[in-house]
């Protein structure tokens, strides 16, 4: 079972109140003599590495290797450019999960900042009268925002294993929102996507929509009420924004969401009280893992599903030769595990602290076994594939259950990892949910507030044994998949990816390309890609579907799947940072020395 501990350390408060800030601990890097950051998707090298979704992360996560941090520096540091430059997809306003293989030890741990539902949630929040909310009058409302923990997992990160001080983690980035970036295509068209509901909202309208449209490709976007709410949670830390004028204006904000009088958009109030933030912790958790094919995968335990349907999927797809199979037969088996993985994920998993989660028996052998006997070479299960039964007494194929639902998830978010020379490697997913997260920037402090409670099953999927309904201080369940591989005891490759459900399938793509079908990295994560979760599968251009069509299968075509972000340890102190090289724009990989 999970293990999970709240995480309270203050360590670095000492430094400041001593006047050890990171102004005189490290000297902040100057932002008009730094070169313009490039926009590449592979690189090879010595140092430590950097890939993210952003050339502006990665140079500043960069800047913190190259002046002697460690991954987990260069980790929040990136983040907190993410951001800046990512405010839609991740920000203060959210949560994520971050994964660190620590090198001194050889251990790798676990960071649950997952939002948490306010303590008035209840059972029937999104479906008063017994009837669901339509889900997007859930999305962009107060009601729908999750206490952040995105901050808080920066401070115990930092705390437990970083060398320099949040005030240093966060300098990069507050010049960063001073100064602005350059708008991109993708920044510009997920604001014209958007323009609707935050034109509703005075303060988010002020915020990314200038002059009343989305800002043109090649100006300058600058955010200085973030950079002094920056200010604020480097000097202060987490409790910047869980205690005082900050939190007291999320609450307000969300208790009355500040909506233009002359909109006619119903928004609901939200449930978040200021001992809702105050009482917010980050959660150590055991990672998931599963050996396959001789390597250690792991992953983010419950309330992330990633680590066990990930974990659940390779578990499945190891009783078969896909490395012998021809591509049609190996796309199948992966489709097929991705499938039952899911029916299984959304049968069981939820929040540990609420609901009895059997990782253990999920991520078994036995129950593997059972499960990938229902695989066919020549015919595609039945969908929705009906959840197994992860009981610990394995004996064939037994019928399953009810088949499950799945409730909506936004198919935002961002990943981004780091390594570092010393051997420390970070995997970390974090986001505020949909695009443009609720749509509701705080008035003054310049970020948007997350539509994470949107996680929860509205109404009971599973016929009365539903494992993600909402709940007071319950954490809605996630497919964020941030995914750490050990070979020989050693890591040997990082990554993850934005994406909602696709998340999970983004991975496990990539893992199988990279594993089983002889692909270097950078070719396992450009390849076009499918994600079967239990229903119609979604297939992006370029994904051959003809032969897999002749077998059964159904295809949904999708503009993009994922836009994820690896680092491969070489193995004589060098790396292979990998980006996207189109998706969501194109991404940023870097390392500190280039070959």
């Amino acid at each position: 079972m999970t293990r999970a501990r709240p995480v309270r350390t203050r360590w670095w408060t000492l430094l400041v109140a001593l006047g050890l800030t990171a102004a005189t601990l490290v000297a902040a890097p100057d932002a008009e003599a730094r070169t313009r950051p490039v926009r590449q998707p592979v690189a090879v090298g010595s140092g430590g590495a950097v890939a993210t979704v952003d050339p502006e992360a990665s140079a500043i996560g960069l800047d913190v290797l190259a002046r002697g941090g460690n991954a987990v520096d260069a980790a929040v540091a990136s983040a907190a450019a993410l951001g800046v430059t990512e405010p839609y997809s991740a920000g203060i306003g959210g949560g994520g999960f971050f994964v660190f293989y620590e090198a001194a030890t050889g251990e790798v741990h676990t960071l649950d900042g997952r939002e948490t539902a306010p303590a008035a949630m209840r059972v029937d929040s999104f479906a008063p009268g017994g009837s669901a909310l339509p889900f997007a009058e859930a999305v962009t409302s107060g009601l729908s925002v999750g206490v952040p923990g995105t901050p808080a997992t920066w401070e115990e990160a930092l705390e437990r294993w970083g060398t320099i001080t949040m005030n240093r983690a966060l300098a990069g980035s507050i010049q960063l929102a001073r100064r602005g970036f350059e708008v991109d295509e993708t920044f510009r068209s997920q604001t014209e996507s958007n323009a609707d509901r935050f034109a509703d909202f005075p303060a988010t309208r002020e915020l990314f929509l200038p002059d009343g449209e989305a800002p043109a490709v090649g100006t300058r976007f600058r955010n200085p009420d973030l950079a002094d709410t920056y200010r604020l949670i480097a000097r202060e830390g987490a409790d910047a924004i869980t205690t005082g004028p900050v939190a007291e204006d999320i609450v307000e904000t969300v208790q009355q969401p500040p909506v233009d009088p002359a909109a006619d958009r119903v928004v609901r109030p939200g449930l978040m009280t200021t001992a809702d933030l105050a009482a917010y912790e980050v959660v150590e958790r055991e990672p998931t893992v599963s050996d396959y094919r001789g390597l250690e995968v792991y992953g983010m335990g419950p309330p992330s599903s990633g680590g066990t349907t990930v974990g659940e999927a390779l578990n499945v797809l190891e009783r078969f030769d896909l490395s012998a199979m021809d591509r049609t037969q190996a796309l199948h088996h992966y489709l097929e595990a991705s499938a039952i993985a899911f029916a299984d994920r959304n049968r069981y998993v939820g929040d540990p602290a609420s609901v009895d989660v059997p990782v253990e028996e999920l991520l078994s052998d036995g129950f593997a076994a059972e499960r990938a006997c229902l695989v066919e070479p020549d015919a595609v299960l039945p969908r929705p594939v009906a959840p197994g039964s992860p009981d610990g007494s394995y004996t064939g194929c037994p019928d399953g259950g009810i088949p499950g639902g799945e409730s909506p998830e936004g198919p935002s978010t961002t990943h981004l990892t780091t390594a570092d020379r010393w051997g420390n490697v970070v995997s970390y997913t974090l986001t505020i949910e949909s695009t443009g997260g609720s749509g509701i920037v705080v008035p003054g402090r310049g970020f948007l507030l997350n539509n994470e409670l949107t996680d929860f099953s509205f109404t009971d999927t599973q016929g009365g044994d539903d494992p993600n309904l909402p709940g007071p201080g319950k954490r809605p369940r996630s497919s964020m998949s941030p995914t750490i591989v050990l070979r020989d005891g050693e890591p040997w490759l990082a990554l993850g990816s934005p994406g909602g459900a696709t998340i999970i399938t983004t991975v496990l793509q990539t893992l199988v390309n990279r594993v089983d079908l002889g692909q270097d990295l950078p070719t396992a994560l450009a390849a076009p890609r499918a994600s079967q979760r239990n229903g119609t599968t979604q297939a992006e251009p370029g994904f051959e579907t003809a032969e897999l069509q002749a077998l059964g299968h159904t295809f949904t075509p999708t503009a993009e799947l994922g836009a994820a972000a690896a680092v491969e340890l070489l193995g004589d102190g060098r790396f292979q940072a990998v980006a996207e090289p189109t998706r969501r724009g194109g991404g940023s990989a870097r390392v500190v020395e280039e070959d």
